[in-house]
């Protein structure tokens, strides 16, 4: 009798536990939340299937008061309208006054280029990785070339080369930043991402798939660019002063280009690793409030939401 009742409690505990393993199993990434008396499991799976996602928020409080998720990336007819607060800062950057309609402006940009959603496709199966490449000279011996071509983004800023530095730098580029004063062609399959400083920048873009009138902004800029004009992007005004606002907090004027390029990679990438960031030997690191940028750099790199690939000069 006593071994009878003892072999039952036994199969009973082995049920008991082989169900709670089940349920460990089955919410393994949720949370037991209780509420007036009544219980329920809420969703709080990682939002990537990286093994560090940039997108968590839940073990930072330095990036989750920084790291807005909804802030709009990128310009299309359904976001932009601008507010006014980021209208009058934005338009305060231009060294040249301009007085152009900005809706004007805006309803013939969507006319000539794509006016779609972007980067819609984050998930807890998907594992977006990013290169951002700056320019560097550090980048020179480092070998990082083929390390560069493996990730799914790769992002170049401004004129910075590949030909002929391979090795270091890679040859894959899926998107490049730029604006009017640092324009490269480019070929039928990267995008080309403008980062608008002023109203005078969207509008050398439209010229330049167009008319190609504009050849003067602040300085003398080409009138016309190769480029896919299918793959073009237009940085929304309203992340460069997130980035200003969040980011940067109001040092400099406004934030460098790579900068702004490192903080969008944050927004559209599940892992981003950067390389050709930082000074050379006895060089100097960036020209908008570059001190504090790095230091940004350097505590994002420290909470693992980003992997700075140091140089070797």
């Amino acid at each position: 009798n006593i071994i009878f009742k003892t072999k039952l409690i036994l199969k009973l505990l082995l049920k008991l536990l082989s169900t709670i393993i089940l349920l460990l199993l089955y919410f393994q990434n949720s949370l037991l939340v209780l509420t007036n008396g009544s219980y329920g499991f809420v969703s709080e799976r990682s939002p990537c299937a990286c093994h560090i996602c940039v997108a968590d928020r839940r073990n930072s409080d330095w990036f989750r008061k920084r790291y807005n998720p909804n802030v709009p990336l990128l310009l299309d007819s359904t976001n932009s309208v601008l507010h006014a607060s980021v209208s009058r800062w934005w338009k305060g950057l231009q060294i040249v006054p301009n007085t152009s309609n900005y809706t004007k402006v805006v309803d013939q940009l969507f006319s000539l280029f794509p006016d779609k959603e972007h980067y819609s496709d984050a998930g807890p199966d998907r594992c977006r990785t990013c290169a951002v490449v700056g320019n560097s000279g550090n980048l020179l011996g480092s070998h990082y070339g083929s390390l560069i071509d493996l990730h799914d983004f790769v992002i170049r800023i401004n004129k910075g080369p590949t030909e002929g530095y391979e090795k270091d730098v890679g040859l894959k580029t899926t998107h490049r930043i730029m604006y009017p004063e640092s324009v490269v062609d480019l070929d039928n399959s990267t995008h080309l991402v403008l980062f608008p400083f002023k109203i005078l920048d969207i509008q050398w873009l439209i010229s330049a798939f167009t008319s190609k009138s504009i050849t003067r902004t602040y300085t003398k800029v080409p009138s016309t660019i190769k480029a896919n004009k299918d793959k073009v992007m237009i940085l929304h005004p309203a992340f460069i002063r997130y980035v200003f606002d969040n980011w940067a907090e109001g040092h400099g004027r406004y934030p460098s280009t790579g900068f702004l390029t490192l903080i969008l990679a944050l927004h559209i990438c599940d892992e981003v690793n950067v390389f050709g960031f930082g000074a050379t030997s006895g060089g100097i690191c960036g020209v908008h409030a570059g001190k504090f940028e790095n230091e940004t750099i350097n505590q994002l790199q420290k909470i693992n939401k980003i992997l700075v690939h140091k140089g070797w000069t």
